[in-house]
């Protein structure tokens, strides 16, 4: 397993980039999603700012170049140019208070 961050480093709801993994990892309710930095439109970084990947309402994922929004829980995409495709899902788990991405090798 490969650490990402301590699970404290995120606010509820909140998210954090991981740059050096090209992940993101959003928290809400409690629960964690981590996703490839990587619209399915573009192919560009979905991020405003470093660790902005939300909403002003902090209710979904948005991409900061053409402002498609992204279902927090499966990354669907719900408005934009990329309606119906979907972010790329990266399994993560969680252990001691940090979030590891789980190496399938």
């Amino acid at each position: 397993m490969t650490f990402l961050c301590r699970c404290d480093d995120l606010s509820d709801p909140g998210s954090l980039g991981v740059e050096d993994h090209g992940v993101f990892v959003v928290k809400r309710d409690g629960q964690y999603f981590a996703y490839r930095n990587h619209c399915p439109h573009l192919g560009v970084e979905l991020n405003w700012l470093e660790h902005q990947f939300l909403d002003s309402d902090d209710a979904l994922i948005q991409c900061a170049t053409h402002g498609a929004l992204f279902v927090i829980e499966n990354g669907e995409c719900v408005a934009g140019p990329c309606l119906g495709d979907t972010l790329e899902p990266v399994a993560i788990c969680e252990r001691d208070g940090e979030l590891h991405l789980v190496d399938n090798r």
